[in-house]
C-alpha cells in the first residue's frame, strides 16, 4: 500500500444527547487544564471551530468543537488537499488541488470568499511568519506561486525543479525551501530578495521538510531512498544522507529543535535524530503504517496516526514511554491539535470522519461525519456568536 496522499465505511456516531453531555465535560475539563500541553484557556468570547478539506467530497466541513458537531459545508474546488488558518488573521487558506487554485475562508462567517488561481496540482500551501506571504508549490508546472495575500493574488511564480510538492518557509522568514520529487532536487530560495538562489541534489524522491527554529539546516525525508538529507541553509550544502526506515514520509522536530521525529511507513518504525550532530539515536517500533506525527506543544507528547492499523499512539517524549494506544477510524491520517477545548483531532481518511480525543483522555470520545477522504485539518478561534447557526453548501 502507498502511503497516504499529502486518501465509505462505518464508523462510531453518539446520540445527540452524550455528544451533548461530553460537551459540557469537556467545558469543565478546559477550564482545570487549559494550561497543560493544550495552551492556555480560550480568550473570553471567542469559539474554536475546525477546518476539514475532504478530498473526494470537494468541499470543507466546518466543525463546532465545544459542540462537537459540524456547523457548515464549504465548497472550495475539486480534491482539496492542505489546509492552513492564516497566522495573522480570521481566514482559511485550502489548495485545491483539481481546481489549480488556492480557496481563502473568512473563518467568522464560514464563507469563501476568494480563489486565486495557482500552477497546475498545488497541494500544500505554508505562510512567511508574519502572514504578508503565502508559498504554493505547483507539481505540475516545475513553479513556485507567491500569493500576496492582504491582496488576494499572485504576486510572483518562480521556477523551481520538477515535481515540486511542497514549499515550507523557515521559522526566520528568510528562506524557502522546496523539494522537487521528480529530479531528488531542492530548491532554495531568498525571501529579500525573492529568488532561487541555489539548487541543490538530495537523497531519492524528496518530500517532507523540517527546518530548524534558527533557520540553519532543513532536514528533508526521502521516500525513494529511506534517507533523510540535511541541508547548511547558509552554506547551500548538503551536509549528510541519514539511513532511516523504509519509506520516511513525515517529519516533525521537538519544539527546541534539539531531535527530529522521522514515521517510516513501510517499516512501522520511528526513527529518532539527534539534529546537532545528524546522528539517528533511537529506532523505536511503531504500529503498523505511521503516517503522521503531532507534538504537544510543550514537546512533552507526540502523537502518532497509524494509517494502517486505525489507531493513534501518545509517546512520551523524553522517556519514549507508550502512553496509549487509541483505536479510532479507518485510516487515520492528519492530525491537529484544539486547545479550547483541548482536544487532539484525527483525520480519519477512510471513513470520512474526525475523531476527537481528549488530549489526556486515553480513549476515543466522540467521531464527528465529516466528507468523504478528509486530508486536513486547520482550527481556527473566532470571535464567539450568541448561537452557532448551520450555514448552507455555498454554491
Amino acid at each position: 500500500m502507498n502511503p497516504p496522499a499529502r486518501a465509505h465505511s462505518t464508523s462510531l456516531r453518539l446520540p445527540r444527547f452524550l455528544l451533548a453531555l461530553l460537551a459540557a465535560w469537556l467545558a469543565v475539563f478546559a477550564s482545570a487544564c487549559g494550561n497543560s500541553h493544550g495552551g492556555d484557556a480560550a480568550p473570553a468570547g471567542t469559539r474554536a471551530y475546525a477546518f476539514v478539506s475532504n478530498g473526494d467530497s470537494h468541499t470543507v466541513t466546518v466543525v463546532d468543537l465545544p459542540r462537537l458537531e459540524p456547523v457548515a459545508t464549504l465548497r472550495v474546488g475539486r480534491n482539496p488537499t492542505g489546509v492552513r488558518a492564516h497566522p495573522t488573521r480570521p481566514e482559511v487558506y485550502v489548495v485545491a488541488t483539481g481546481s489549480n487554485w488556492v480557496a481563502v475562508i473568512d473563518a467568522q462567517r464560514r464563507k469563501v470568499t476568494a480563489r486565486i488561481r495557482v500552477g497546475r496540482r498545488p497541494f500544500f500551501v505554508d505562510f512567511s511568519p508574519d502572514g504578508r506571504y503565502a508559498y504554493v508549490a505547483n507539481s505540475g508546472s516545475r513553479s513556485l506561486s507567491v500569493i500576496n495575500c492582504a491582496q488576494q493574488r499572485v504576486e510572483a511564480t518562480l521556477r523551481v525543479g520538477r515535481g515540486p510538492g511542497l514549499a515550507r518557509v523557515s521559522p526566520d522568514g528568510r528562506w524557502v525551501v522546496v523539494t522537487n520529487r521528480a529530479d531528488s532536487t531542492v530548491s532554495l530560495l531568498t525571501t529579500n530578495p525573492l529568488e532561487v538562489v541555489a539548487t541543490i541534489p538530495v537523497a531519492r524522491n524528496p518530500e517532507d521538510i523540517a527546518i530548524l527554529p534558527d533557520g540553519s539546516k532543513a532536514f528533508v525525508s526521502a521516500s525513494g531512498s529511506n534517507q533523510v538529507s540535511v541541508i547548511n541553509l547558509e552554506r547551500r550544502t548538503l551536509l549528510a544522507n541519514i539511513p532511516v526506515g523504509k519509506t520516511p514520509v513525515d517529519l516533525v522536530l521537538k519544539p527546541d529543535g534539539g531531535e527530529l521525529f522521522v514515521a517510516n511507513f513501510d517499516s512501522h518504525t520511528l526513527t529518532i535524530i539527534n539534529t546537532w550532530t545528524n546522528d539517528v539515536t533511537e529506532t523505536l517500533l511503531a504500529a503498523r503504517q505511521p503516517a503522521r506525527l503531532l507534538p504537544s506543544p510543550d514537546g512533552a507528547r507526540l502523537y502518532v496516526s497509524h494509517f494502517g492499523s486505525n489507531q493513534v499512539s501518545v509517546l512520551q517524549t523524553a522517556t519514549r514511554t507508550l502512553e496509549a494506544n487509541i483505536q479510532v477510524g479507518h485510516r487515520p491520517d492528519a492530525l491537529a491539535l484544539s486547545s479550547h477545548p483541548p482536544l487532539l483531532l484525527v483525520a480519519n481518511a477512510g471513513s470520512g470522519d474526525l475523531a476527537v480525543i481528549p488530549q489526556r483522555g486515553e480513549a476515543l470520545a466522540a467521531v464527528v461525519p465529516v466528507g468523504r477522504s478528509p486530508r486536513g485539518i486547520a482550527v481556527v478561534s473566532v470571535p464567539a456568536e450568541s448561537r452557532s447557526p448551520r450555514t448552507p453548501p455555498q454554491d
